[in-house]
């Protein structure tokens, strides 16, 4: 079955309104890329029925809020799919332990015991990766291939949506895609990468769970449960 197939229908038909020709070849051949990859036997995460997931999670009508990543995990069982996300049995990565930091002092909430997002999904948080797969070991692997027509065209749906929405843009990759939404009447959340490497430049002490909370009950719209059981 084509990508594009695979994409859930009310997301498909949403994208046919925004998606340009060219975007569509660039999902062509991202379709063959991934198909010639695995033929060669390479290891691509998530697994195949996993890369939508975020979409299959979190539909355009549920769409309260959407936190947007970079690459899947690239580490054996990692990517689940969901940004930031990794199965109940994995060690937290790091971005995560500092998303939860955060999560801990802004929230009060007891630190979670696992890394599993999906109750953020089932909440109406689609928890979206700028890119889908990656090669086993090889960040950035599978950037430029194609995801990004698909991933943009999300954003470009979410964009027209007539409800608020809160757009949470974490790093200068996130952040790129600010012009697709800046002119519009959503709420856009914008600091450093949650990773070791900036996160004491300004991701802790943000306060991106309650803000975006605040201004949901601000637009009339029920806030998220962030808390992860």
């Amino acid at each position: 079955m084509s990508l594009w197939k695979q994409i859930p229908k009310d997301w498909r038909e949403l994208l046919k309104d925004v998606l340009s020709e060219e975007d569509q070849q660039k999902l062509k051949e991202l379709d063959q890329f991934l198909g010639q990859e695995e033929e060669k036997g390479k290891t691509i995460f998530p697994p195949k029925e996993k890369r939508l997931y975020a979409l299959e999670c979190c539909r355009p009508s549920q769409t309260k809020v959407v936190i947007l990543g970079q690459d899947p995990y690239h580490g054996d069982g990692q990517a689940m799919g969901l940004s930031f996300s990794v199965p109940k049995n994995q060690k937290l990565p790091p971005s995560l332990k500092n998303i939860y930091k955060e999560y801990r002092e802004d929230l009060g909430l007891p630190y979670p015991e696992h890394g599993d997002l999906s109750a953020w999904a089932k909440e109406g948080v689609l928890l979206l990766n700028t890119v889908l797969s990656v090669e086993k070991s090889k960040a950035g692997s599978h950037q430029k291939k194609g995801w990004e027509a698909l991933t943009q065209g999300v954003l470009k749906v979410l964009a027209k949506s007539e409800r608020p929405i809160v757009f949470i843009l974490w790093g200068s990759p996130a952040q790129k895609n600010a012009r697709l939404l800046e002119a519009t009447h959503h709420h856009l959340i914008k600091t450093v990468h949650p990773s070791p490497l900036s996160a004491y430049r300004g991701f802790f002490g943000s306060k991106p769970f309650s803000q975006t909370n605040n201004y949901l009950k601000s637009q009339g719209i029920p806030p998220i449960n962030w808390q992860i059981p």
